[in-house]
């Protein structure tokens, strides 16, 4: 079956020095994070790629990676799209508030694939270092699903394996039932390490508790509910018109508590990474070094797959 992978790439890291992080070079040859996450999708069986960027930063986008990875995924038949996020990209009949300066969050990122992608798709941001095996377990569920279906799944990662050495995180706190599907995501803030543990406020919290890192696998018919909430989101944000985000994992989880749909969570046991901070780029750099040094990929990255 065909499989896309959708990467959020629209946004700009106000807490990375005002730069585009998702363009910041980690790896021995310049590579970005994408890179990684782009060769870990291909290894795994995905044979569709989708951009979301914004008009603005195509031109760096296509010079920093975009170019690079067509040559890279045409050999190998793997399908590379762009579609653009627009502040003005709205439902019909809602006029574009006065003052509004930035588009409205992954769920209206989401819905700048209609028309383009009609496979199942795995959706990930742009800036996050997944891992090898996340990807795997995300295509396989992807490849056997129903298309036609509302069954969907999540990545879960470990608590412990995300955390930031240089200020809090928000993390998606994620219970499930016996059976492994995802009841609820509890948005939890300013998350920070605290011993052998890791602490919210005065909330304790195990490293092994499962968070969400927005990795979730959806099938073609999320759209076409994703394009409905969207307008029902306008509906509700009346005295917000400045601020409010259509986010993607808000809306999942109404479909969730709704009975629309099924979410099997899926754990991978490899550590996350990003540039949450500026600070953070050295570690990360130092972690891909590591990957590299050890023989999880190739100095030139894409050798294995040619």
């Amino acid at each position: 079956m065909k499989t896309a992978l959708v990467i959020m790439a629209a946004g700009i890291g106000s807490r990375f020095g005002g730069g585009i992080k998702q363009l910041a070079p980690i790896g021995p040859n310049g590579e970005i994070i994408m890179d990684y996450s782009i060769h870990d999708a291909i290894a795994a069986g995905f044979n569709k790629i989708v951009f979301i960027i914004r008009k603005d930063i195509e031109a760096d986008f296509r010079e920093v990676i975009g170019d690079r990875i067509e040559a890279v995924c045409g050999p190998l038949g793997v399908e590379v799209c762009y579609v653009f996020q627009r502040l003005d990209d709205l439902p019909a009949g809602v006029a574009l508030p006065e003052g509004r300066k930035k588009p409205w969050g992954t769920g209206q990122a989401i819905l700048t694939c209609r028309g383009v992608v009609a496979e199942p798709f795995g959706v990930i941001n742009a800036d996050d270092y997944y891992g090898r095996e996340a990807f795997k377990k995300l295509h396989d569920f992807l490849a056997n699903v129903d298309p036609a279906s509302n069954d969907y799944c999540m990545v879960a990662f470990q608590l412990g394996k995300t955390l930031s050495e240089n200020g809090g995180v928000a993390r998606g706190v994620c219970s499930a039932n016996e059976a492994g599907y995802l009841t609820d995501v509890d948005e939890t803030f300013n998350i920070v390490r605290a011993g052998d543990a890791a602490a919210s406020g005065d909330t304790v919290l195990a490293l092994d508790t499962p968070v969400s890192m927005n990795m979730w696998g959806v099938t073609p018919p999320f759209i076409e509910y994703l394009k409905d909430g969207f307008v029902e989101f306008f509906k509700t944000i009346g005295g917000n018109e400045l601020k409010a985000e259509y986010l993607l994992p808000n809306f999942i989880s109404s479909l969730l508590h709704a009975g629309i749909a099924t979410v099997k969570m899926l754990h991978t046991p490899d550590k996350w990474f990003g540039v949450t901070y500026k600070e953070d780029k050295d570690a990360v750099i130092a972690s891909m070094r590591a990957l590299v040094e050890t023989g999880v990929y190739q100095r030139d990255l894409y050798s294995d797959l040619l």
